[in-house]
């Protein structure tokens, strides 16, 4: 599987320019098969005031933002996995949604441990998806999930070759790689996170996009200077 990580600046509701920077990025490099945007990364995940409700962002499956993504998704031939903040009756969910190359939807990850912050979200209750793209078995967590794997999602992490690891990673000093480090080892995946970058919004945290090898070993990561790294498998 060829996956390619978009490392996306910071922006706050302004999806339409986060679309047109995917689209631009793609059309640059579009020899892929997967694509993997950062959690919230297209409404944005706080604003520069501080305000991190992102219940007026919400809209059903088949709203504007999750039309644009399938449309995207279609355009490139690629499967696009992007965020969404889902409205489903009274719930709101910060929530991934996978593209196929045709604009299908493949499936819908609906995070299950919303951050402090996250007040606006609802925790979602299904267990993450298992699915085959390109040869590999894929599966998923958004940026928190990560501290409750073990427990929530072991047998999709020992049966998926690649965990999907979306994120607005708040943290000084930034653990992250040792923790993804960690789960990869044990159970012999590899992870692929997609990361925020600084932008309107800057805190420690956001950069160092990677992709982590079954080892445990960095096999790729964003430059400061780069929005996107394609990785082969």
């Amino acid at each position: 599987m060829r996956l390619t990580i978009l490392e996306l600046a910071a922006r706050w509701n302004a999806p339409q320019r986060v679309l047109a920077d995917v689209d631009a990025a793609l059309v640059a490099k579009c020899d892929t098969d997967l694509v993997l945007l950062p959690e919230a990364a297209l409404q944005g995940y706080v604003s520069p005031a501080g305000d991190s409700d992102l219940a007026p962002f919400a809209e059903p499956h088949d709203g504007p933002t999750a039309r644009a993504c399938g449309a995207l998704a279609a355009k490139h031939g690629v499967h696009l996995v992007a965020p969404l903040v889902l409205r489903e009756g009274t719930a709101l969910f910060n929530a991934m949604v996978c593209f196929d190359a045709g604009g299908e939807v493949v499936f819908v990850y609906r995070k299950r441990h919303p951050w402090l912050p996250e007040t606006w979200a609802t925790a979602g209750a299904e267990r993450p998806p298992l699915v085959e793209i390109a040869g590999a078995l894929v599966t998923i967590a958004i940026c928190y999930d990560v501290h409750f794997l073990p427990t929530d999602a072991a047998p999709e992490l020992a049966a998926a070759d690649v965990l999907l690891f979306p994120s607005a990673w708040v943290e000084d000093p930034d653990f992250r790689l040792p923790r993804l480090s960690r789960l990869a080892r044990h159970y012999g995946l590899t992870i692929a996170n997609a990361n925020w970058a600084p932008g309107d919004v800057r805190v420690p945290g956001q950069g160092g996009s990677c992709v982590v090898g079954p080892d445990g070993s960095v096999v790729a990561r964003v430059e400061a200077s780069r929005v996107d790294h394609v990785w082969r498998r």
